[in-house]
C-alpha cells in the first residue's frame, strides 16, 4: 500500500483524474449513437495508453526537478526522498513501453498521436529545450497537448476507430476551445506558488516576469472569455439542451469567480488551494459535455 501510495503521488493525481475525464467524454462524444460500453475495449486500451503517457510527462519532469521541487514542492516523492532515482526511471521506463505498446496495437494513428505528446512532454522538461524556463513556450506546449492534441486528436481516433471516417462535431470545436483557453490559464496559474524556486533557478515564469497578480488576472481573463464563449455556442449550436449547458457554465463561471476572489497572493497554502481547486473546472468541462452527449 505504501509503495502504491508513492506512486499516487508521483503521477500527479490532478493531472491523472483530467486525463480520465478528457478520454472518457471524448470517448462518449465520439460514440454517442452506440450503447455506452459497446466498444469498451477501445476505450480500455486508450484510456491505458493515455494514463501511461501521462505518469511518464509528469515523471520525467520531476526527474528533471528534483533539486527544484526541494523548494517549490518538497511534498513529492523524489523532492521527499521517499523515492529513488533508479525506482523512479523504473517507473517512467515501463509507463513509456507500456503507452507506445498498447496504442501501436490500437492503431497507428494512436501511436504516432501518443508520440507526439511524448515528445512535447520531453521538450517540456528535458535541456536543451526545456520549454518550461520560459513562459510562452511553456503556456504552448501546455495548451497544444492538453488544448489541440488531446481533444481534437483523441475525438478523431475514437471516431475513425468507430465510424472509418474523421469528422469534427461542432461540440468538440467548442470544448477544444474552451480547454486551450483553461491550458494557457493553467500553464500561468501552476508556477503561482512557486516563485522561490523558480526565482532562484532562473525559471521565468509570468509570475515572476510580470508579477503574480497580472498572471492570475490574466489567466482569470481566458477563463472568463472560455465560460462566455461556450455559454454563446451553447445558446445558438448546442441544439437539444441548450438551457442546461448555458445554465451549467454560467454557474461553473460563478464558481470560478468565487475561488478567484478568494485566494490570497501573500499565502502559499491559499495560492495552491486556488490551483488545486481550479482543476476541479477542468473536470466539470469534460463531465458536462459527456452528460450532455448522454443526453442527447
Amino acid at each position: 500500500m505504501k509503495q502504491l501510495k508513492i506512486l499516487w503521488q508521483f503521477s500527479r493525481p490532478h493531472t491523472i483524474i483530467g486525463s480520465v475525464c478528457s478520454i472518457t467524454a471524448l470517448y462518449i462524444m465520439a460514440t454517442a449513437q452506440f450503447a455506452l460500453l459497446a466498444h469498451w475495449e477501445l476505450y480500455a486500451g486508450t484510456l491505458v495508453a493515455a494514463l501511461a503517457c501521462n505518469l511518464f510527462i509528469v515523471g520525467i519532469n520531476q526527474l528533471v526537478d528534483v533539486e527544484l521541487d526541494k523548494i517549490n514542492k518538497p511534498y513529492l516523492p523524489l523532492a521527499a526522498g521517499s523515492l529513488s532515482l533508479a525506482g523512479a526511471k523504473v517507473i517512467l521506463i515501463v509507463s513509456l513501453i507500456i503507452s507506445l505498446l498498447v496504442s501501436f496495437f490500437i492503431s497507428i494513428y494512436l501511436f504516432l498521436l501518443i508520440v507526439v505528446i511524448l515528445l512535447i512532454g520531453m521538450a517540456y522538461s528535458i535541456p536543451p529545450l526545456q520549454l518550461k524556463k520560459h513562459h510562452l513556450p511553456a503556456a504552448l506546449a501546455i495548451t497544444v497537448v492538453r488544448g489541440l492534441l488531446v481533444n481534437i486528436g483523441m475525438y478523431l481516433h475514437f471516431h475513425h476507430a468507430v465510424y472509418g471516417d474523421f469528422i469534427l462535431s461542432s461540440a468538440v470545436i467548442c470544448l477544444t476551445a474552451f480547454i486551450m483557453l483553461f491550458s494557457v490559464a493553467i500553464a500561468w496559474f501552476k508556477d503561482l506558488p512557486d516563485t522561490e524556486g523558480d526565482s532562484r533557478f532562473h525559471i521565468s515564469t509570468l509570475a515572476i516576469l510580470y508579477s503574480k497578480k497580472n498572471a492570475l488576472r490574466g489567466g482569470t481573463l481566458l477563463v472568463a472569455l472560455a465560460y462566455c464563449g461556450a455559454i454563446v455556442w451553447s445558446g445558438v449550436y448546442a441544439g437539444n439542451h441548450q438551457l442546461m449547458l448555458m445554465v451549467a457554465h454560467a454557474m461553473l463561471f460563478a464558481l470560478f469567480l468565487l475561488n478567484y476572489f478568494s485566494v490570497k497572493l501573500d499565502d502559499p497554502v491559499s495560492i495552491r488551494k486556488f490551483y488545486l481547486q481550479f482543476w476541479v473546472f477542468f473536470f466539470a468541462e469534460y463531465i458536462l459535455f459527456a452528460v450532455w452527449s448522454l443526453m442527447n
